[in-house]
């Protein structure tokens, strides 16, 4: 298994890193454009630190369909705001969420430690980027379909299997173009690209996914999946969803999760530890 490494900063077996959503976005599914505005993104942030976020996730495109949104726009909605968030809190691991190579490059330069390609490589320039500037990157199975597109009746063989073989294929290539094989996570990517019988599979075999030794990072707050297990279920229900769902991957090695709210994640968290019935093992 091996160590991640962000921004000085190390994550090893056992350790749990909590990443707090902040979308620059005005149709969020979850927060409905309440952090769209540069003074409300930073009081996210603010929050989202003293919550126990060891990690921000900025966002400037909303994932599902929806508004044109190009890369100018992107850039626009999201580089300031992490220099700002990178001079307020200078010891923060700030991630950008994007899948487009120029924004990644625009983003790396104000500050940024990681870039979250939730899209599966549609950019392969994207790692050349993460390379140049010595950043991490998150490699994640979308499906192969395209950025914020939801696919009518895909279908796996093995979602699991698919999965796998895709990120560990993308980490490869990652570092085979200079990334730092510990700044890099793989990602099931739950709801893109897959039903909810996908994203049930791989919350149940994520161990599978931790077994391959690359860090798992897991975003499965509030998501579709979550509702309509629990018998359709609107997002602004989906809470304890979302906490069981969290606990279930840490419980099966998972090391980073991508949450909207980072002190109830920290909360959760703290307490899967002190259940684990396999403790963290001795560093050495």
């Amino acid at each position: 298994m091996s160590i991640l490494r962000l921004r000085g900063r190390e994550f090893g077996i056992g350790d749990h890193a909590v990443m707090a959503v902040v979308n620059r976005t005005p149709d969020s599914f979850f927060d409905k454009g309440k952090t769209y505005g540069f003074g409300a993104a930073l009081e996210a942030v603010d929050a989202a630190v003293e919550g126990g976020a060891d990690i921000v996730d900025i966002g400037g495109v909303k994932a599902g369909p929806g508004e044109l949104v190009d890369a100018a726009e992107e850039i626009r909605r999201v580089a300031d705001l992490v220099s700002a968030v990178r001079e307020r809190h200078p010891d923060l691991v700030i991630s950008v969420d994007t899948w487009r190579s120029e924004v990644g490059d625009v983003v790396a330069r104000a500050g940024a430690d990681l870039l979250n390609d939730t899209w599966g490589g549609v950019d392969p320039l994207l790692a050349e980027v993460a390379a140049k500037h010595g950043v991490g990157l998150v490699c994640a199975h979308a499906g192969r379909v395209e950025p914020r597109t939801r696919p009518h009746r895909i279908a796996y063989a093995d979602v699991v299997a698919d999965v796998i073989g895709y990120t560990v294929d993308l980490a490869e290539r990652a570092v085979a173009a200079g990334v730092s094989r510990e700044s890099i996570l793989i990602d099931p990517a739950h709801d893109f690209g897959k039903n909810t019988f996908h994203s049930l599979e791989v919350s149940r075999r994520l161990d599978e996914m931790v077994a391959t030794g690359w860090p798992v990072l897991v975003a499965v707050s509030n998501k579709d999946f979550v509702g309509e297990t629990l018998g359709g279920l609107p997002v602004d229900e989906r809470h304890a969803g979302t906490i069981a769902t969290l606990a279930v991957s840490a419980l099966q090695g998972a090391r980073v999760f991508r949450v909207h709210d980072a002190a109830s994640a920290r909360a959760a968290l703290a307490e899967v530890d002190r259940l684990n019935p396999h403790p963290r093992p001795a560093d050495g």
